[in-house]
């Protein structure tokens, strides 16, 4: 059952991705606002005690494929065809560099916290 999950989950994403890049309009960059845009709403609804988790959570899984596909390719397509034209070197140096910057903001956020009291 969580591999025919996965499967579907990521073929739902490609095919979301696909679409919002290239038959919607948005483009590679307005697709990649559009689901951060969603991502952030579930994150407010987390704050929402009738909305399950569970749910939130796959549609978050869900949506993780599309927004990595238009955002690499708005990393490395053309400029004529609405991309940054990084190439792969340097859009993952930016990657990395993002990568790196959120885990070491993860680290000291983690760090400010106060040590639990023992018991």
């Amino acid at each position: 059952m969580f591999w025919s999950a996965i499967l579907v989950a990521n073929t739902l994403g490609t095919s979301m991705g696909d679409f919002l890049s290239d038959s919607s309009g948005l483009g590679y960059a307005g697709g990649a606002a559009l689901v951060t845009g969603v991502l952030l709403v579930l994150v407010a609804l987390m704050k929402v005690p009738a909305v399950p988790n569970v749910l939130l959570l796959w549609i978050a899984f869900v949506l993780t494929r599309p927004l990595g596909a238009t955002a690499g390719d708005f990393l490395t397509k053309p400029v004529a065809k609405g991309g940054l034209d990084l190439g792969t070197a340097g859009s993952s140096a930016v990657l990395l560099t993002a990568l790196i910057g959120l885990t070491g903001y993860a680290h000291v956020q983690e760090r400010r916290r106060p040590a639990p009291r023992p018991s």
